[in-house]
């Protein structure tokens, strides 16, 4: 179940959301296979240190994070992805792996993916192995003020996939 903290964050701040009940989906990708969706639909949450400070980097579950990349883009001498044991107590009522991008509720910033700017809606995990969240992307934008940039692994076909997918 979606913790209680983050509907209370999301009904505050006026933010619309649906929930999706699914089968039990520890990785990104097995959400998506749950909720029959491509894999480019569902984000995921991935916890970084850069210089020794957490941030949370949201990406298409289908994509890799280029730590490279992250590392450029927040002008970090180091960024490498953070141990459990460094961010577990900031998502205390969470499942670990199933961490929300929302950084203001857990006072981290967030770094997005801009390949993600051309979705409709996101389907992130939001504390659960069992239910996920969908948003428009709009309104994480709005609520979140992410910083954006390419963190992800150049794929082949993505954009012509991400189009498709997300814009029937």
């Amino acid at each position: 179940m979606i913790p209680e903290p983050i509907q209370h964050y999301l009904h505050e701040q006026h933010v619309p959301f649906l929930r999706h009940w699914h089968s039990r989906a520890v990785t990104a990708q097995e959400l998506a296979q749950s909720l029959h969706v491509t894999g480019y639909r569902v984000v995921k949450s991935v916890i970084v240190q850069a210089d020794q400070k957490l941030w949370i980097c949201l990406i298409p579950a289908s994509a890799t994070l280029d730590l490279e990349k992250v590392r450029e883009t927040l002008g970090a001498r180091e960024a490498r992805l953070a141990t459990e044991d460094e961010f577990a107590d900031r998502f205390p009522e969470c499942e670990l792996g199933a961490e929300p991008p929302f950084g203001k509720l857990y006072g981290l910033p967030v770094l997005m993916d801009g390949g993600l700017e051309v979705a409709e809606d996101l389907l992130l995990r939001a504390g659960s192995h069992e239910e996920a969240l969908e948003v428009s992307v709009e309104d994480f934008v709005g609520l979140e003020s992410p910083r954006m940039a390419s963190i992800s692994l150049e794929q082949p076909e993505r954009s012509h996939a991400v189009h498709h997918d997300l814009h029937p």
